[in-house]
């Protein structure tokens, strides 16, 4: 919500009109990232006949300050609920940059991918607000991701599978 889908809609501009159709998928309680993504989409129609989307939701994989032991079950459960989603979009392209809804999906697409239904890349970008440390969610797909992109040189040495672009956002 808020700050995530800012940055990922700032990478989505530079992207070419062959990114389509864009499927987003959001947290079932996030209220405000649909309203920025809409207005998003409503732009780049004006300028593209190509302009395809979609908007789904999962369950919130993680609420703030949520404890550790009942965030893997609530995590678990949104892996399940994202499993026929992945399946059903098929994506050839997983471009996600941080909040915890991005982990279930990611893992959804790696699990299709290991048992040869799909084989998805997966890019991971690490907020620019992450200055020396990961966020959790990058904890975790630093593992599972094809692509871990970082912004600060701290983190590239810290992490040596990540690439180093500087600040992209």
């Amino acid at each position: 919500t808020g700050g995530h889908t800012t940055e990922i809609l700032r990478l989505l501009s530079c992207l070419s009109e062959s990114y389509s159709p864009r499927h987003y998928v959001l947290a079932d309680s996030d209220k405000m990232s649909e309203a920025k993504i809409r207005s998003f989409e409503q732009k780049k129609a004006e300028t593209s006949f190509k302009s395809q989307f979609t908007l789904d939701r999962i369950p919130r994989s993680r609420e703030v300050r949520q404890s550790w032991i009942s965030s893997v079950v609530t995590t678990l459960y949104s892996i399940l609920y994202s499993l026929p989603l992945t399946y059903k979009r098929k994506p050839d392209l997983i471009l996600c940059n941080g909040p915890g809804t991005c982990v279930p999906v990611c893992l959804s697409a790696f699990l299709l991918g290991l048992l040869r239904i799909k084989r998805t890349i997966i890019v991971y970008v690490e907020s620019i607000c992450r200055v020396e440390t990961l966020s959790l969610s990058g904890k975790i797909l630093y593992y599972f991701s094809d692509y871990f992109i970082v912004q600060w040189p701290d983190l590239k040495k810290k992490y040596p599978k990540s690439v180093y672009l500087g600040r992209i956002v």
